[in-house]
């Protein structure tokens, strides 16, 4: 996988971010984490990994966050247009970020240049994979955190905002994606679309969300993969304060 390119989505949802205003920022992907922006230290691992060639950083704000990133050839920039999986399609059918694509967040400043290894690893072969953590290993680094777990049977998850694309396959998965962005937080309304029965198993517990997704996926013609990862940092995105604030307290050796 040596080449890759990789999309890093450091765009704005409509209206005053909470967060950034807090920072006194106008932005959440340059919210400072330790002294550094959290858009900068996502580019620096992407940098790092092996297996990254390209960086396509999509924003609506090129010139601010163009300033705080390294100057590298192997880095360009994308316009977010309407929607998060709207814009990786259109970003896809244009070539400016070709397949195999591997995608991942400006607020992910926790990532490692080992976990995306991870990730691609038990990516390979699927049309679609999508990173996720077992509460248990969340939750034995970080007994006290929060987060928004999806209940199956053996294990509730949480994701790790890493994604891929193997090739066109995938297109049917990202825009069911868009239809129901905005409820990207409830795992059962994108269940929901692919059945009663199904929605039904994933309600009692029933069924693993694994064998939920990849029977979703057959019905999109793709092979869909949830790729389960060990690292709980991978679950640590830089929502709110109290993500800001755990994520600080791990890169300055207090968590």
């Amino acid at each position: 996988m040596a080449g890759l390119t990789a999309l890093l989505l450091a765009g704005r949802r409509p209206g005053i971010d909470a967060l950034a205003a807090s920072r006194g920022e106008t932005l959440k992907a340059l919210i400072p984490v330790s002294g550094t922006p959290m858009v900068a230290r996502v580019v620096e691992t992407l940098l790092a990994a092996p297996a990254i060639g390209r960086i396509r950083v999509m924003t609506q704000d090129v010139d601010p966050i163009a300033a705080v990133l390294p100057a590298s050839p192997r880095i360009s920039f994308l316009r977010s247009g309407s929607g998060i999986a709207r814009s990786i399609v259109a970003a896809l059918e244009s070539g400016e970020a070709p397949f195999p694509l591997f995608v991942t967040t400006a607020d992910h400043a926790l990532l490692r240049p080992e976990t995306i290894a991870e990730f691609l690893a038990g990516a390979a072969g699927a049309d679609v994979a999508v990173g996720v953590v077992e509460r248990a290993v969340v939750e034995r680094r970080f007994p006290q955190t929060r987060r928004t777990w999806l209940r199956f049977r053996k294990g509730d998850w949480t994701g790790a905002n890493l994604f891929w694309f193997a090739g066109p396959a995938a297109l049917p998965v990202i825009e069911s994606w868009a239809s129901v962005e905005q409820d990207r937080k409830k795992g059962w309304k994108l269940i929901a679309k692919f059945g009663v029965g199904l929605l039904l198993r994933a309600a009692t517990r029933t069924i693993t969300l694994q064998e939920g997704v990849a029977r979703a996926g057959r019905k999109l013609g793709a092979d869909v993969r949830m790729v389960g990862l060990s690292d709980p940092l991978a679950a640590v995105d830089v929502d709110k304060l109290a993500d800001l604030d755990l994520a600080e307290a791990v890169l300055e050796g207090r968590a």
